[in-house]
This record gives C-alpha cells, structure tokens and sequence, in this order.
C-alpha cells in the first residue's frame, strides 16, 4: 500500500473508531495466509483500539509478544488494503474501556504461542483479544474449540500444511481460536470495512 492509500485509510477509520473496537486485517505472510484459508476467511490477524494521549494504537499479541501498535503502523501490515473494523453492539462506556485497557497491560509483554494453544499462558491475537474481552467484561467474543472442529469445519483447509506445522503431528484435541470467528461474531456490527 502507497502512503497515499495509507493516509486515507487512516483518515477513513479514524473519523468512525471508538476505543475498544476489534480491529482485523491480513498479513501477507505464509502463516497467516494457511491461518485465513484454514478459516474460509480473509482475515489473519486482530486487535482492539485505544486511544493514548490523543494517538490511536493498536493492542495486539504479535510475533514475539503482546504489544501496542501505533494504528498507522498496524494498517500498513495489512493486505490490498483489508480491514474491517467491528464493534460490541451495546457499545461500551469509560468504565468498559478503563478495565480493557487494565486487562490488556497486564498482559502486555507475554509471549506469543506460534501452536495456537488455547490453554497456554503464552497468547496469539484471537486469544488475547478473547481473554480481554472475557477478563475484562465478560464477553466471549468468537468460538473456542478444537483443531479437530474447526478443520473439519472447514475442508479447503491444508491439512498438510498443519502436520507440517506441528512437526507430523496435529494435536487434533487441542483449544484454539480464530480471527474468522471473531470477525463473524453475532455480538459485534461493522463500524468500517475494506473488504
């Protein structure tokens, strides 16, 4: 993406966001493209926005850790400009938005799962916006469950890919979460979208 398109996508989304909105995007990598067509979506990777001394960031759990991206930064990640930004349909108050950012800092720094365990302390974006949200509000944003499930939910998945991935063996039993089932979650509306 050219500055120029970077400039009026952030434009555009600035002028709608509110803090506490989830934030989706697609990373050109080839782990994020198996994670997105392993999904039946566009979408890889997911956040949530804050505000900070008037700049907007991104909270993440990114490859190595959990951090704060500056939104600028985070859109210029994506690819063919994706990006969908959706919102809690009761929208939140300060009070809300006050505990989201308490549970986001204490997470800040772990590292990231490349397993994609639910279970771990480590975390991955769908699960550390799942844990946030849930930790902080009490709302479970997406599905949890095995990677037998969600492939077998969807067959245009690489099962190769996967045993590739986990080193011949794909812990069929093992929790995860995805960015899919976050974006599709029927708890959220679409405040902006690219896709």
């Amino acid at each position: 993406m050219n500055t120029q398109q970077l400039d009026q996508l952030e434009k555009e989304i600035t002028n709608k966001v509110k803090e506490g909105d989830i934030i989706f995007i697609s990373i050109d990598s080839f782990l994020y493209r198996q994670v997105a067509k392993g999904t039946g979506s566009w979408t890889s990777h997911v956040g949530f926005i804050v505000q900070e001394n008037n700049q907007w960031y991104v909270l993440e759990s990114a490859v190595p850790k959990v951090t704060r991206c500056p939104l600028r930064k985070f859109l210029s990640r994506t690819t063919n400009n994706e990006v969908s930004v959706m919102r809690v349909k009761e929208g939140l108050n300060q009070e809300q938005i006050d505990k989201l950012k308490y549970a986001a800092e204490e997470k800040m720094g772990i590292y990231y799962h490349l397993g994609f365990k639910y279970d771990s302390k480590r975390q991955f974006c769908s699960k550390f916006v799942h844990h946030i949200f849930k930790e902080a509000l009490g709302i479970e944003i997406g599905k949890v469950q095995t990677l037998e499930a969600l492939l077998q939910e969807n067959p245009q998945a690489s099962v190769n890919f996967w045993r590739c991935w986990y080193l011949g063996f794909v812990p069929w039993q093992r929790k995860t979460i995805t960015p899919a089932s976050q974006l599709n979650d029927p708890q959220l509306k679409t405040v902006f979208s690219a896709c």
